[in-house]
């Protein structure tokens, strides 16, 4: 067997309560963190770092805020992009407008400047609900887009409309190469990851998971809806804040308001879906799904020898995108984190059948 738990006991209730209470779990986790801070920083070439393992990262982190409040209190929310763009913007300002300003600063002020529009765009959901909601959340995108692209002290009186960061640094070290940016990235996502875990587990958690599964009844047995939903806005508007920031500052160094477009937002919001709704590892799972399927379509035809033009190629991309995405919905709605638990659930018993 995989799992051998016999002797592995529980005397405590902090020990039954722990996010890993299987050995074998927490070896794979501490070892997958080893190769993620170690091995592949030694071996993993520059093209990777900027292609593949800073968007991943970076996307995660928005799907994970993204999850707490579609996944776990229930709020349907289109509008994920615009509080990416708060949390870069308000970044940016607090970077060009206050001197030395610590670059983890400006990360968390981005957060709080996004926290604030999440809020306050997160009032209607306190009268409304389900395809309103999703409206409401909506406009927040679009007039996010027109502050962005009409007020040019958001982008610091720039003639194009674009914004461009310099050089990095934490802690007095420069942060230039594409490994110590995945590094940072990285450091980042495990931080606020664990929080986030720590976070729905939780009383805040079960708040949040009470008024997604029936929010009448849980006014009735004492949870305030204010504060359940305002909440769950607020934590999820805060990281994907700094994932914006991160975007900008990591990812693409220079940036202009389309960057955050509506594209953005659905593009979070069906990680969240294929990945898993209300599972912090489906946020993960989502945006591999999301970084890595367009890589692999592309490189296909070129192993098959197929002559296809760029534009074919592009258009061939989008349908088998689509095409996999429906796939997926309706093999496992739950999404692949469900299907990565199943498994889990099976190792621990196999080889019996039962």
């Amino acid at each position: 067997m995989f799992y051998r738990e016999n002797g592995q006991f529980k005397s405590t209730y902090r020990a039954d309560l722990q996010i890993f209470p299987i050995l074998q779990d927490r070896v794979a986790i501490f070892a997958l963190l080893a190769i993620a801070f170690i091995g592949l920083p030694l071996l993993a070439s520059d093209y990777a770092f900027r292609a593949i393992f800073i968007p991943f990262l970076i996307l995660s982190l928005a799907a994970i805020g993204l999850n707490v409040l579609v996944g776990y209190c229930g709020q349907i929310s289109l509008g994920t992009g615009a509080f990416m763009a708060v949390g870069a913007y308000a970044a940016f300002n607090l970077q060009v407008r206050i001197e030395g300003m610590p670059l983890l600063l400006s990360l968390i002020g981005g957060g709080l400047c996004a926290t604030l529009a999440g809020i306050l765009f997160g009032l209607p959901s306190l009268r409304i609900r389900g395809l309103y909601l999703a409206v409401a959340t909506l406009a927040a995108q679009f007039f996010i887009d027109w502050f962005t692209n009409r007020i040019a002290w958001v982008t610091n009186n720039s003639s194009s409309g674009s914004v461009s960061i310099g050089s990095l640094e934490v802690f007095g070290l420069s942060v230039d190469t594409p490994v110590q940016k995945y590094l940072l990235c990285l450091s980042i996502v495990v931080v606020i990851g664990l929080l986030a875990k720590n976070l729905v587990r939780g009383a805040i958690g079960r708040e949040w998971m009470a008024m997604r599964d029936m929010d009448v009844a849980a006014a009735v047995i004492g949870i305030r809806p204010v504060y359940a939903k305002l909440s769950a806005f607020a934590v999820s508007s805060f990281i994907v804040g700094i994932a914006g920031a991160l975007w900008g500052f990591v990812h693409l160094g220079a940036w202009e308001p389309a960057a955050f477009g509506i594209d953005k937002s659905f593009q979070l919001l069906f990680m969240v879906i294929i990945g898993g709704l209300g599972s912090i590892v489906g946020s993960f799972f989502g945006a591999a799904f999301i970084v890595l399927l367009p890589l692999f379509l592309n490189q296909v035809p070129h192993w098959l020898g197929l002559p296809l033009s760029t534009a074919t190629a592009s258009h061939l991309e989008h349908m088998i995108f689509g095409a996999l995405i429906v796939f997926f919905l309706i093999v496992e709605p739950h999404g692949l984190a469900r299907l990565w638990l199943t498994a889990r659930q099976k190792l621990r018993l196999w080889p019996f059948p039962h």
